[in-house]
């Protein structure tokens, strides 16, 4: 165990290109202070989430410049990792919290290492720990994502997603599909549910089907049905005969909906193809699908760009939703903050100072790099490096 003196902390702007997220809203400011914490705030880093300067002042923050921040903080909250330039300006015994992706991003975790940076990942916490709950980002996050999902999908969508009837005539409800019913899925199986779409969700892992017609939602079950449940709250990656087999009877299904919205991820690695290219020439024209698991990597749908909108030769429209929440950074900035905030105190001894323990289950899950070593077994593994 060790522990590491913080001082201030620090909040910055967001270098990510089209990242409206701020890691702490002034609410969780006010929360912090209370706690007996000092919070430097860069000037705007609440901008484009729609928290001004005055309103972290009030709240009891330094509100200065980004280079100011950057020198005095001990501790820098962050959403996504940090651009070359904040790399740059990190010192030796600094320590950063963020939703940094280590798995995938072993050029940081090497940077990291080399400047002697202790680095935190709320993706590593672990999700089963019911006291972890209130700090778990990648929930919080997939929340809003899920619902943000399903109003992308309605505003890309040509007709009404409920059933109308009017002097005019009668419009029929729109046929939803969810592929994935976690966090993000149940989210998007609720708001289409809500919007009036008759919602049919499917899920690798069969406990799920309560789940989903909990809300109202039909379940899909395959006759090739795959018990795909794995550890930490995720569904397992599923070997190349069952993708093949579920994919070819999925097709079937999804080729009768008008809007199709897919959640599927594996931490670190390719997201699972879900939706072929028989699949989508399969659909009508018009028909929407959303695939929330685009990334640099790769997505649930064929043909799907991260952060794009393409359209198929027969009329559909592919999105490659890869960072809704930031579509919605008052709300997701208000979640985030809650879960930063209440890691950071978890992780504080009574003196304010980080108490890194290592024997600690969801210290030992989000603690990446200390000291200029690699000290997260997951990452390490994935880097080739020996612990």
């Amino acid at each position: 165990m060790s522990l590491q003196q913080v001082g201030a902390i620090g909040v910055l702007a967001e270098a990510a290109p089209g990242e409206r997220r701020v890691a702490l809203d002034p609410d969780g400011v006010t929360r912090l202070v209370r706690a007996g914490l000092t919070i430097m705030v860069e000037s705007g880093a609440g901008a484009q989430a729609w928290f001004t300067d005055d309103a972290y002042r009030e709240a009891g923050a330094t509100v200065t410049a980004r280079d100011q921040v950057i020198a005095e903080a001990g501790v820098l909250l962050l959403v996504s990792r940090p651009d070359a330039d904040l790399l740059g300006a990190l010192r030796t015994g600094q320590c950063i919290i963020g939703l940094l992706a280590p798995l995938t991003n072993p050029d940081l975790v090497n940077e990291l290492v080399k400047r002697g940076v202790t680095a935190i990942s709320l993706d590593g916490l672990p999700r089963t720990i019911s006291r972890a709950q209130g700090m778990d980002a990648l929930s919080s996050q997939a929340n809003v994502a899920g619902y943000r999902a399903v109003l992308v999908a309605a505003n890309h969508f040509p007709r009404f997603f409920p059933l109308l009837i009017t002097a005019a005539g009668t419009s029929k409800p729109a046929n939803v599909m969810v592929l994935g019913a976690g966090v993000a899925g149940l989210q998007a199986i609720g708001t289409a549910r809500r919007l009036g779409a008759l919602v049919t969700g499917y899920d690798v892992r069969p406990a799920a089907g309560d789940e989903v017609r909990s809300l109202g939602a039909k379940f899909l079950e395959l006759s090739t049905a795959i018990t795909a449940a794995g550890e930490g709250g995720y569904a397992r990656e599923l070997t190349a005969d069952e993708r093949q087999a579920q994919q070819a009877e999925l097709s079937s299904y999804i080729a009768k909906q008008d809007v199709v919205i897919t959640t599927a991820q594996v931490p670190g690695r390719k997201p699972p193809l879900l939706v072929t290219e028989e699949a989508l020439a399969g659909m009508k024209a018009g028909s929407v699908v959303v695939d929330m698991g685009a990334s640099e990597l790769g997505g649930n749908v064929a043909g799907s760009i991260a952060g794009q909108t393409v359209r198929t030769p027969n009329g559909v429209t592919i999105v490659g939703a890869s960072n809704l929440p930031s579509d919605m950074p008052s709300s997701a900035s208000q979640t985030y903050a809650r879960n930063i905030s209440a890691l950071l105190t978890y992780l504080l001894d009574e003196q304010g100072a980080l108490k890194l323990d290592t024997s600690d289950e969801i210290t030992r899950g989000v603690l990446i790099t200390e000291s200029g070593r690699i000290v997260h077994p997951a990452t390490a593994a994935a880097m080739g490096v020996q612990q």
